[in-house]
């Protein structure tokens, strides 16, 4: 974390938001290790183990021992979170119950293998993204990882290793963590442990040993997790520091700052530091501070200042770019702030009177420095293409008009102190002319006004001094007085300049500032991905000028066009391979780029710490550079926030499809289950009752005859209407029911159903209650028939033997209900909206009749498809369930 230092000696506000943040959250502690079997479950558990014997309530949340005897043994004795099992085709995996342990509440959970990856369906995809729910509930968690499992690292543990480690975690989840604690081991022990069998079987072992395990891979990985622990203790070391408001530096681990200007020769500085950088294994950074300069320098050598920024970003350091007015002070506030304990300058070839006028840089650095080391190098010469390495200045024609301008302004002051002089006597006209110094300042700038300063002077000398209209001046007095008008009036527009400066590079800044502020807005609230992306090209569009194209992945790893503004979706061919090579290598490639530099379009990566996005195409009609600094760094900043709004819609799309795959995989399962359970039953029926009658024909009698092919009929009926429901879900999640509207007597459509349903409710006690001159109804009688039959169905299964079933039709001002009433058991409250779910089945209820859990859910995808409405209740006059068909009056034909 790179701030200032506070001029006051005050702590660093974002440290000290940080630690409050992490004060309302629990404490993450992460032993890492160089690679499995290094033992950090072992450690993790007896840490555990000694926080329980401290008092603090410590559970197991998830352990892994792989069968290891002596991590076995610490897991006796404490409490053990069961896991949850996760439905994943076909199988169940256990997996961490963050609900239990949410439920449960300890002060410590214990968590294994911090990179795993979930099954499908569980609340998160990682297993780090269940640690910071628990984190953000305030529960501590201990975890283990190893150090190939970092997502920065894994192209360099496939390089060490030949192989690709699939599961990875992002750095912030380490970068996080308040305890980073390093389980160390030499390759050798190690390896001794791999041939003991501690860590994998021999089999398993053997292999290891000549494939991952190799001592040469074990050294390396464990110096990438030494030097990944390091850099943690380090960013601590500076965060401390910083919210203790301690000026720095701690030289407890080197930091080395570059300083770059627009001189050719701070690209062979930073290379230089580099250099030295990586003799001393050190952090290092390029640095520009920003005064009002900057914007006098031409085009090119702010290019310039912006080229070896770059460089030093692709030599694997920081840039940094800071605001200010005092550069050495700057600089030395900057260096304390984040623990510098080295910076490197470039040597000046300004003469001797350049610095006593102006002041020098490098010498203000070393005085201020303090036990901060300061390295004046005679950085490498860079010659640019027309051959020149000095430092030049931008050429501008000279524009007499601010000059002209200025000269009027101070006409003006002279004509108004002419006038007040002949009718007041003023002592101090001369503030007439300071007025109009300022007024030059403000309005042309520095030199214009200090020539307003000397035509100020001499009009005064002139015009209001005694001899009047002569240069000679007469008093001493007067001639003290005239230098120091001189004086303040060149001090006055000086500031003023200054302060002029200042104000319009403020205005630039804020103008960006709202600028993307305003970006983000719009791409926040954005929730379709084509939405987004034409605001981000339309939006990009009007910000920098340029026509803008964006190209995203499609699912075979190709990228395909998908907006383009002003409206464009034709690429060339070394268009088109600019945009694969800057998606394939997550570099910039195109116009104005190193790689493929003939393009019509700079092609530019679109990435987040989670990978590649997509690819934004860039072009402008006008020839040369694409972009100046300034607005790289607003190009920059808009690509970021492109990204994570694409990544957000991605993401968003993924959960979709997560919660559609997981809906489907319960509906599968229930499905499976209810094939195999409840159409097994009366298959059996039918099988045994067709087998005895085709064995035992001539010695059954007549009347056992009968009730066998009676019994085969009716679950043989019961059969076919599972099997319907299932055709008929089918149809309604497809969308192809289409109902046949036609006037309707539901009184007629009542009867029929009870006709039909006959058998099934042989057991119960049936009443039906019809209103007369019923108004016929606009609906489909073979849907609306299919609902009672179901509605009755479902009220035999649930009501006992011997009760009653009561059926009613009545007519009201606002609908027709038709209700189904039995003396079963009833609902529970919670359940009253869920029976209407695909395969929801009432938990505990007495099923003496199979069923697939789709009766309900059918009944009311039918009624909604005609326009009526369907719900449930429990009876207020006794126990039961009633189930009301509602009609509305637009329904009626005479409606």
């Amino acid at each position: 974390m790179a701030t200032a230092s506070d001029p006051l000696g005050r702590p660093s506000a974002d440290a000290l938001l940080e630690s409050a943040q992490r004060e309302q959250q629990g404490r993450l502690k992460i032993f890492l290790g160089a690679a499995p079997g290094v033992g950090k479950t072992y450690e993790m558990l007896l840490s555990g183990r000694k926080r329980r014997q401290e008092g603090v309530d410590v559970v197991i949340g998830v352990v892994e021992t792989h069968g290891r005897a002596e991590t076995e043994a610490l897991v006796e004795g404490l409490e053990i979170i069961p896991r949850k099992s996760v439905a994943y085709r076909g199988r169940d995996l256990p997996e961490m119950d963050i609900d239990a342990i949410l439920a449960r509440r300890p002060q410590l959970v214990l968590v294994d293998e911090l990179a795993h990856t979930n099954a499908e369906g569980s609340r998160h995809t990682k297993r780090y993204q269940d640690v910071e729910e628990l984190l953000s509930r305030g529960i501590d968690v201990y975890s283990t990882l190893n150090i190939q499992h970092l997502e920065s690292l894994n192209d360099v543990v496939a390089q060490i290793t030949h192989v690709r480690v699939r599961e990875t975690l992002p750095d912030r989840i380490v970068d996080r963590a308040d305890e980073l604690e390093l389980i160390d081991l030499t390759p050798k022990d190690l390896i001794q442990r791999l041939k003991e069998g501690k860590v994998y079987m021999r089999d398993a072992a053997d292999r290891a040993l000549q494939h991952y395990f190799a001592e040469g891979n074990l050294t390396a990985l464990r110096e990438l997790a030494l030097r990944r622990t390091a850099q943690r203790v380090d960013d601590q070391m500076l965060n401390y520091m910083q919210s203790h408001a301690i000026a720095g530096p701690w030289a407890a681990g080197e930091r080395v700052l570059v300083c770059v200007n627009e001189h050719p020769a701070s690209f062979g500085l930073v290379r230089y530091t580099k250099r030295a950088a990586d003799r001393m294994q050190a952090r290092w950074s390029a640095i520009h501070v920003e005064t009002t300069r900057y914007h006098h320098l031409s085009e090119k050598e702010r290019d310039r200042i912006d080229e070896a920024l770059r460089l030093a970003e692709r030599l694997g350091g920081d840039a940094v770019t800071l605001p200010g007015s005092r550069i050495a002070a700057d600089l030395i506030d900057y260096a304390r702030a984040n623990n510098i304990t080295q910076i490197i300058i470039g040597k000046s070839n300004r003469s001797r009177w350049f610095e006593v006028l102006h002041g020098s840089i490098v010498r203000d650095l070393v005085r201020a420095s303090g036990n901060i080391g300061v390295h004046v190098v005679a950085g490498e010469q860079v010659t640019d293409e027309t051959g020149d390495s000095t430092l030049t200045g931008a050429y501008q024609p000279f524009n007499l008009t601010p000059f002209v301008g200025s000269a009027v302004t101070v006409a003006l002051a002279l004509l108004a102190g002419l006038g007040i002089d002949q009718f007041i006597d003023l002592p101090n006209i001369s503030m007439m002319f300071l007025a109009a110094v300022l007024f030059s300042a403000v309005r042309f700038g520095l030199w214009p006004s200090l020539f307003a300063s000397f035509l100020s002077t001499l009009a005064y000398n002139y015009f209001f001094l005694e001899p009047v209209h002569t240069f000679t001046v007469a008093d001493p007095s007067n001639v003290i007085a005239l230098f120091f008008f001189l004086m303040v009036a060149i001090l006055t527009s000086n500031l003023t300049a200054r302060v002029r400066a200042e104000a319009r590079v403020s205005r630039q800044r804020a103008a960006s500032t709202a600028a993307l502020y305003n970006f983000s807005r719009k791409v926040a609230a954005i929730g379709e991905m084509d939405d987004l992306l034409w605001a981000v090209a339309h939006q990009m569009a009007l910000m920098l000028r340029v026509h803008v194209i964006l190209l995203l992945p499609e699912e075979n790893g190709d990228i395909t066009v998908r907006i383009g503004y002003p409206p464009d979706d034709e690429l060339n061919a070394a268009d088109l391979a600019a945009a694969r090579w800057a998606w394939d290598h997550g570099k910039p490639a195109g116009r104005g780029a190193e790689t493929l530099p003939g393009a019509r379009r700079l092609f530019l990566p679109l990435a987040t710490e989670r990978g590649k996005v997509g690819v934004m195409g860039l072009d402008r009609e006008e020839a040369g550079p694409m972009f100046a600094p300034e607005q790289k760094r607003l190009l920059d900043a808009l690509c970021d926030q492109a990204a994570v709004a694409i990544e957000r819609i991605k993401l968003m799309q993924d959960i979709d499809k997560a919660r559609v795959l997981s809906e489907t995989e319960q509906l599968r399962t229930a499905l499976l289950t209810s094939i195999s359970h409840d159409f097994r039953t009366p298959l059996a029926s039918i099988i045994g009752s067709v087998s005895s009658l085709r064995s035992l024909w001539q010695k059954f009698p007549d009347d056992t005859r009968e009730e066998l092919l009676r019994t085969a009929q009716e679950e043989a009926e019961r059969l076919n209407r599972f099997i319907g429901n299932i055709l008929d879900m089918t149809r309604l999640e497809a969308g192809a029911l289409a109902p046949s509207i036609q006037p309707t007597d539901i009184g007629e459509v009542v009867t029929g159903a009870l006709v039909q349903s006959k058998a099934m409710l042989s057991q119960h006690r049936v009443t039906a209650a019809i209103e007369p001159a019923l108004p016929l109804l606009r609906i489909d009688p073979t849907l609306t028939g299919q609902i009672l039959l179901n509605l009755l169905d479902n009220a035999a299964k649930y009501a006992p033997p011997g009760s009653d079933i009561q059926v009613s039709v009545e007519g009201g001002p606002d609908a027709v209900v038709v209700s189904v009433k039995d003396q079963g058991p009833g609902i529970p409250a919670d359940d009253l909206e869920k029976i209407f779910d695909r395969f929801f089945r009432v938990g505990g209820a007495d099923r003496r009749r199979a069923g697939t859990g789709l009766g309900l859910a059918i009944c009311r995808g039918f009624a909604q498809a005609m326009g009526a409405g369907m719900r449930a209740a429990n009876r207020s006059d006794g126990p039961g369930a009633v189930f009301t068909l509602t009609f509305p009056t637009s329904l009626q034909v005479n409606a």
